[in-house]
């Protein structure tokens, strides 16, 4: 018999995290700088897109995932607490190449906004596990995805000369993928219906719809932050063409959830989750696309793919592969993110008046995708298998999904 009360993380959690940050101010006092020269305009108008991209992360991610009745304290808590964490790894990891060369890692807004798209990806492979997991779990699969991460980002760049641009952007593909192969490491026998708590209300439906909101006006800056600003055309190109997608993707998605749905009524959690399709797939192809129509197309097909995945993919991904999919990860990120890739690979054909160049992009284009799955899928499984550890002390199946497990209620307390 199952015990009555979820196992105390005391032993584990507190001399876990205490141990992390002692270590990352330590680095931060050996070998972190801040930049010296700094233009004054660059500063006022980087640290806007700055302050949208951290609404995204914190709010935007964070409020996503409160759908679930009866874990809104822990989505929305642990969100914040592993961003914290991840957001620190990165701007270390990210910054190692700079240590070697001049011996610091130089600190700036852009750095810091670089970690935050590291720890976008990190929070959605916890997006696939949320719920089933407990804090000590969570930290070190935000420390192993973001280090796959940007171990990922540097192949691409190094190896293959993929644009900084273009390779950060796989963060959806590497962090959905991540995530699924998380997920199926950790399935649990007994969850093929689904966990008893894992469910929601319009309450909890309404403060996801704000996360929703958060990241639907904010988009456009995450995929347009770190266009170059000596190019202020394809900076305003990369916002409207996301804006178009974001905007395309919203009607097709409530479209689609409409004809999905047996009595012709609309799905919140599924519509709140692929209106968002278009900004992962345009922010993935965004350096070949050109042309308004072709951002609104991205968006278009990307909504029916997500929307169509959502309904039918999670549960089929249950039954047939045991991938339990929390927030459908894969139809959210994954799948438009792949759609992106093609998108990019077939308009960058498209432009090529040379047959020989575009045969060597597609080459290149299709090593990057492949070194991306791998590199993914291998450290979920690394990662996968280390979160099993008893050291961790995983969830009973009662207990998942439940704040009580995690989260003090001093009104609960009293009435016992």
């Amino acid at each position: 018999m199952a015990p009555q009360y979820a196992p105390s993380l005391r032993s584990r959690l507190a001399p876990l995290l205490l141990c992390l940050q002692t270590l990352f101010i330590i680095i931060s006092a050996l070998y972190f700088k801040n930049r010296v020269t700094v233009n004054k305009d660059d500063l006022r108008n980087f640290y806007s897109e700055f302050q949208d991209v951290n609404v995204m992360v914190i709010l935007g991610f964070g409020f996503l995932s409160t759908f679930l009745v009866r874990h809104g304290f822990s989505s929305t808590g642990f969100n914040l607490l592993v961003a914290a964490i991840a957001s620190q790894w990165a701007l270390i990891l990210t910054g190692v190449e700079s240590w070697f060369s001049a011996g610091r890692i130089t600190v700036d807004l852009k750095s810091i906004v670089v970690a935050e798209l590291c720890t976008a990806s990190a929070l959605i492979a916890v997006g696939s596990v949320l719920g089933k997991a407990n804090p000590v779990q969570l930290t070190v699969i935000v420390l192993l995805e973001v280090s796959g991460f940007v171990l990922n980002e540097w192949l691409l760049r190094t190896l293959l000369k993929v644009r900084p641009l273009s390779s950060i952007m796989l963060l959806h593909i590497f962090g959905a993928l991540f995530g699924l192969t998380l997920t199926w490491i950790m399935y649990r026998k007994g969850s093929e219906d689904g966990f008893e708590k894992e469910k929601f209300d319009r309450k909890s439906g309404l403060f996801s719809s704000l996360g929703t909101v958060f990241l639907w006006m904010f988009w456009p800056s995450f995929n347009s932050v770190l266009v170059p600003d000596w190019t202020p055309w394809r900076k305003l190109g990369a916002v409207s063409s996301t804006y178009l997608a974001l905007a395309v993707s919203a009607v097709t998605a409530a479209a689609v959830s409409v004809l999905c749905s047996p009595k012709g009524k609309l799905n919140l959690i599924q519509m709140q989750s692929c209106i968002l399709a278009g900004g992962v797939a345009v922010g993935v192809s965004m350096s070949a696309v050109h042309e308004p129509w072709e951002a609104m197309a991205i968006g278009f097909t990307a909504a029916i793919v997500s929307t169509i995945g959502f309904k039918y993919l999670k549960k089929h991904m249950l039954l047939a592969y045991e991938c339990h999919d929390t927030c459908a990860m894969l139809s959210t990120h994954g799948l438009p993110g792949l759609l992106g890739w093609l998108a990019q690979l077939v308009l960058q054909i498209k432009d090529c008046d040379d047959h020989t160049v575009a045969t060597r992009f597609a080459v290149f284009h299709i090593c990057t995708l492949f070194i991306t799955i791998s590199l993914s899928v291998s450290m979920g499984f690394l990662t996968g298998f280390l979160i099993k550890w008893n050291f961790c002390r995983p969830l009973q199946n009662k207990k998942c999904f439940d704040d009580q497990a995690f989260w003090e209620f001093p009104h609960l307390a009293a009435h016992k």
